[in-house]
């Protein structure tokens, strides 16, 4: 049997729109743990195959922090990440405010397995727990020093902690890290974030990689096109007032400009396309067999809505024609993503690979796909699922049953494809868009981006817009359309991050109207949703799912 493993990268674009100043560390905190481990265990193991699928405006986003931090030790230009600022500056603000956020920013990891797992890390948090209780209380250079460094050297991939002796060194230190250390750390981190692209790269090249690509932004695609998608999968959905103005258009400039990324990055033309979040809809497939990918890829529940006696180990094409439709196993992505964390390592391989065993044995189809984020689930595991993923993929490479593929292999390999008569729109979570839409707040924020869309319409229509500002706009439109922002607006989502991205969507529409030459609508002044809801366990299929610890 076939067995397909996708790690899907994936982060929005956390800079700020007008200062360029990363408002969120998690880019490249998941660079130098998740990424680079991942791209660690397939060097390790030369018969291993994985699909790799990275998010253009993530991929912009590595080279820029590569670009900063490079050009912050050949010419001294200031660092735009306020964390790794603070990890590089020989002195601390001395505003008690900066040093309080900064000392809560270093508490923004994984209590049990990033903080816990070091004794002198812990000590640490518990010290800042009692002095953020305290209103009156400000962090002194020698403990920021110290939480800061230990704030990222718990984010460091294990398989680093295992082979760089700097960053060996400064775990056995334990404390005292004076600048130069830390001046050596941001270093470090700049070359572990560099090579990112490289590596895989180099593993595409190998053979062992697939790589894939999302429409660049990261928007939920069947939504820009038609808001009554939602309601093939919830027909009492209710949905904003108006849909989408001009969204097949905003599709295609996605799909285009993600193209041109990945290819400048990659040097490659991708032949797949994760869709943002999975989401599909029969439209939306049109627009991928345009843009000529070979396949593509979305959650069981989609497959399940469409054709309820369809089997997940099958591959399918709408109508027998166009892009082939590969159906993620959830069962199996979601242990990984969820349960296997508190397994033993070894216990956890073993009931995977008993599993798809099983399934080769008796399946008259050949093919499982497990697909998942590549960044969110392995905080929750020791050791950042060091031993999970090094005994999966020793498990895999050379087993008389399994044999771990791409879809391109397998698509070459001859799997059997299938007719899917009709594709009921939705994604991979529940196979419906109700993650992005159909609630208030949700809906308010479509409202306030549809309003924005028709502003940008006039302006480009009046054409005041030079070509470099028209450029300009038109990908700020794009960040703007991404699905990030919806995930997050509800009042079920921890409030951390419900605030985070609010703020944040709130920024670059206000950006765009300022961009367009235009007054931004009073509306955006005012906060458009609270969570009250309690953090989420690990796995979730969700690249900034790090803001709610």
């Amino acid at each position: 049997m076939r067995v397909v493993l996708g790690w899907h990268m994936h982060q929005p674009d956390y800079r700020d729109p007008d200062s360029g100043e990363y408002r969120l560390p998690w880019t490249y905190l998941h660079a130098i743990k998740d990424y680079t481990d991942i791209a660690a265990h397939l060097e390790g193991q030369p018969a291993a195959r994985a699909v790799v699928n990275f998010t253009p405006v993530l991929l912009e986003q590595i080279e820029d922090y590569a670009n900063q931090i490079q050009a912050y030790f050949f010419s001294g230009q200031p660092l735009r990440d306020p964390m790794l600022r603070a990890l590089a500056s020989e002195k601390f603000p001395e505003s008690p405010l900066h040093r309080r956020e900064l000392a809560a920013w270093a508490l923004r990891a994984n209590r049990e397995r990033l903080i816990g797992a070091y004794p002198a890390y812990l000590a640490l948090a518990e010290r800042a727990d009692t002095l953020l209780a305290d209103p009156q209380a400000v962090p002194d250079e020698a403990f920021l020093a110290d939480l800061l460094t230990w704030y990222h050297l718990a984010w460091m991939g294990e398989t680093v902690k295992r082979k760089c002796v700097f960053v060996q060194e400064l775990l056995h230190q334990q404390h005292a890290y004076h600048a130069s250390q830390r001046r050596e750390l941001v270093r470090k981190i700049g070359k572990l974030i560099g090579n990112v692209i490289p590596r895989y790269s180099r593993l595409a090249n190998a053979g062992q990689v697939e790589l894939s690509m999302t429409p660049y932004g990261h928007p939920i695609v069947p939504l820009l096109i038609d808001f009554d998608s939602a309601r093939e999968a919830q027909p009492d959905l209710l949905l904003p007032e108006e849909s989408y103005p001009g969204g097949v258009a905003r599709a295609r400039w996605h799909f285009e400009a993600g193209l041109k990324v990945f290819e400048r990055v990659f040097g490659r033309c991708p032949h797949g396309c994760w869709p943002s979040e999975g989401a599909v809809s029969e439209a939306t497939l049109e627009l991928l067999n345009e843009y000529g990918f070979r396949w593509t890829a979305s959650g069981a529940a989609v497959l399940g809505h469409s054709d309820s006696g369809a089997s997940l180990a099958a591959a399918y094409r709408l109508n027998g024609e166009g892009c082939t439709c590969f159906f993620r196993n959830d069962e199996l992505s979601d242990r990984i993503g969820f349960q296997y964390a508190n397994w033993h390592g070894d216990d956890a391989v073993a009931n995977l690979v008993n599993t798809l065993e099983s399934h080769a044995r008796t399946n008259t189809e050949n093919i499982v796909t497990i697909f998942l984020d590549g960044e969110n689930a392995w905080e929750y595991y020791p050791a950042n699922g060091f031993y999970f993923l090094d005994g999966l993929y020793r498990a895999l490479s050379d087993h008389p049953l399994l044999k771990l593929t791409t879809f391109s292999e397998a698509l070459e390999g001859g799997v059997p494809i299938r007719v899917l008569p009709r594709l009921i729109a939705g994604s991979w979570v529940y196979g419906t868009f109700s993650t992005w839409i159909g609630s208030p707040d949700k809906n308010k924020g479509w409202a306030l981006l549809t309003a924005a869309k028709k502003v940008f319409d006039r302006v480009l229509q009046n054409g005041r817009l030079n070509q470099m500002a028209y450029d300009d706009v038109l990908r700020r439109l794009a960040l703007c359309e991404s699905s990030d922002w919806f995930w997050w607006l509800g009042d079920y989502n921890p409030q951390e991050a419900v605030a985070d991205f609010e703020m944040l969507f709130r920024r670059h529409l206000t950006a765009l109207y300022r961009y367009l030459g235009e007054s931004p609508v009073p509306e955006l002044t005012s906060v458009l949703s609270r969570g009250y809801g309690q953090p989420s366990a690990g796995g979730v299929m969700r690249a900034s799912v790090d803001t709610v610890e």
